[in-house]
């Protein structure tokens, strides 16, 4: 990313500093893995992976194989990087992919992560779809998204909408529910979230000390160069007055049938 580009994008911003961010922190991550019962021979899918955190520590952690996409060059080439660091390249690999046209065969994999993806596209039935697909019979798609908890007055609506891409559709945990039976998926567990500071300080989880000093120059390089980037860091301390009174998040995990 160049930072003298005056179009500073949410998505391209953490491709440059090399951040995930979901909501819940890394402890809404470890309950859907948890969920979704991933071990060593678990054959997972991450889709949407970002800097590749949650790829790399699945590899570390758990010793399965992994294989994290995303639709960013950039971001798949962190993921790379990160894998390389961490000696886990044998056991997760990454790919340049749409979540919406997944490029694996159905009944691919044990396990189908997915955070903080559904969210930002707007035939969010495609995307869940197309995870129930590549699961095999038998297996968990596990997603983390955000929800509106009530329906919300249009201020609000148009404050979401100018820090973060969020399509405005964004569903209810009910409305969520019925994407994945409508995908298919079957057992569907629903745990809502309101937004807490203590869940969410958990992000850091994600990362090494090493990680964390490079994150911080990049963005401290960032912050100084670049007066668009200023402008929209102060736009992101301006959150619509209440906006957690009506935007959490969902933890779901569906079951694809055996046949």
């Amino acid at each position: 990313m160049r930072v003298e580009n005056p179009e500073l994008s949410y998505f391209d911003l953490q491709a440059y500093v090399g951040t995930t961010k979901h909501m819940g922190g890394f402890a809404a991550t470890e309950t859907l893995i948890e969920l979704c019962r991933i071990d060593r021979n678990s054959y997972v899918l991450d889709v949407g992976c970002g800097a590749g955190a949650t790829t790399g520590y699945l590899a570390k952690k758990y010793g399965c194989r992994v294989v994290g996409v995303d639709l960013r060059e950039s971001m798949v080439a962190l993921s790379t990087e990160r894998a390389q660091r961490e000696g886990v390249e044998g056991r997760a690999e990454f790919r340049v992919a749409d979540a919406q046209e997944l490029p694996f065969d159905d009944a691919t994999f044990d396990v189908v992560l997915c955070e903080s993806v559904a969210s930002f596209i707007e035939d969010k039935q495609r995307v869940v779809s197309e995870l129930a697909r590549v699961v095999k019979p038998g297996g968990y798609v596990g997603l983390n998204e955000e929800i509106w908890l009530q329906e919300p007055p249009p201020e609000v609506i148009e404050g979401v909408k100018t820090m973060w891409p969020l399509k405005p559709n964004i569903p209810t945990a009910e409305g969520w529910e019925a994407l994945l039976k409508g995908a298919g998926l079957q057992d569907v567990i629903v745990r809502v979230h309101r937004v807490d500071a203590r869940r969410e300080a958990t992000q850091v989880k994600r990362y090494s000390l090493g990680d964390m000093v490079r994150m911080f120059w990049r963005t401290l390089v960032l912050y100084v160069k670049s007066a668009e980037f200023r402008a929209y860091m102060r736009r992101q301390r301006s959150l619509p007055r209440g906006i957690f009174d009506y935007l959490g998040y969902v933890l779901l995990v569906g079951r694809r049938p055996v046949d």
